[in-house]
């Protein structure tokens, strides 16, 4: 770059040659545009810091422009966050109805009183207030907090649902084992295991226990379960036999009549026949069997004590 300096002063102009490098003119464009940024951020901080004192109104509606949208992006901001906020408590009340419930469950199925529990009431809290200095908390500390109370809902809801599901099974399980006396009886007539056969006079395996009761007396499922069963038998007479499930079957011999039929679903209590004295029988009376895998258990294992 040739620059030609020109002076009343001097004989003859004169000349200075520059030479630019590519390093020259990129440390030159750097300069020029550190000092753009530095006077931009220098005006944008004035203005800002004297907005109060400015008269120009052009300059002052400009500034209040900036203002006012900045607020108003804040105002999203938080709007944004609160409505965030509304989904995750509502998600996390519908949470703890779902606790309260399974609470409630959980209490009958364990046989204590939900009112003990008093799951609808706020618990009770309280406390001297504290000696050291209170601090407000900060809205991603809040957020942090609901976060993790969200975490710690969701993992009791899941325990306390698996829980639940054992409770349920075992409720369950315990209403399929017969342990309802299927008449209402005070003692046993013959008992499970040797007796004397009261047809032959000798010794001889009796497979049930038998209750003594009136004719016509009603005869209750003893579990529920599937009438798998339900005809004449030559030696037990009107017979019925109930699935229970597990490889369980409770056997109903000697009735006068009987009130279901094969294949029906029958409830625990449920009346299914009527005593009486068919078959290999010396008196009205009910012969009751339990059965597993076809072998015959002692009743008085599954049974409550008739008196």
């Amino acid at each position: 770059m040739n620059v030609i300096l020109v002076s009343s002063n001097l004989v003859k102009a004169r000349t200075l040659t520059l030479t630019l490098t590519g390093v020259h003119l990129a440390l030159l464009a750097g300069a020029l545009f550190l000092v753009i940024v530095v006077l931009a951020l220098g005006l944008n901080y004035l203005s800002l810091r004297y907005a109060d004192k400015i008269d120009s109104p052009s300059l002052r509606s400009l500034v209040l422009s900036v203002q006012q949208e900045e607020h108003q992006k804040n105002q999203s901001y938080l709007r944004d966050s609160l409505n965030a906020m509304a989904v995750r408590m509502g998600q996390m009340q519908a949470q703890l109805l779902r606790l309260d419930s399974l609470g409630e469950r959980l209490a009958e199925l364990s046989g204590i009183k939900p009112q003990e529990f008093l799951f609808n009431q706020t618990l009770g809290q309280g406390g001297a207030l504290s000696t050291l200095p209170a601090q407000d908390i900060s809205f991603d500390e809040f957020n942090s907090k609901m976060n993790e109370l969200s975490l710690t809902l969701n993992d009791r809801t899941d325990k306390l649902g698996a829980l639940d599901t054992f409770l349920l099974q075992d409720r369950l399980k315990k209403k399929t084992l017969p342990t309802l006396a299927p008449v209402e009886a005070r003692w046993f007539t013959s008992s499970f295991g040797l007796r004397i056969d009261p047809f032959t006079g000798k010794s001889a395996f009796h497979e049930g226990v038998d209750f003594i009761a009136e004719i016509g007396t009603p005869i209750m499922a003893a579990a529920g379960g599937v009438v798998v069963y339900s005809d004449y038998h030559p030696e037990y007479g009107n017979m019925i036999d109930i699935d229970h499930g597990n490889d369980l079957v409770s056997r109903y011999a000697h009735a006068a009549k009987r009130l279901v039929k094969p294949g029906q679903v029958v409830l625990r209590g449920q009346k299914i026949a009527e005593v009486g004295s068919t078959g290999r029988s010396t008196g009205p009376h009910l012969h009751f069997e339990v059965r597993h895998r076809g072998l015959p258990q002692n009743p008085t294992r599954f049974l409550k004590a008739p008196g």
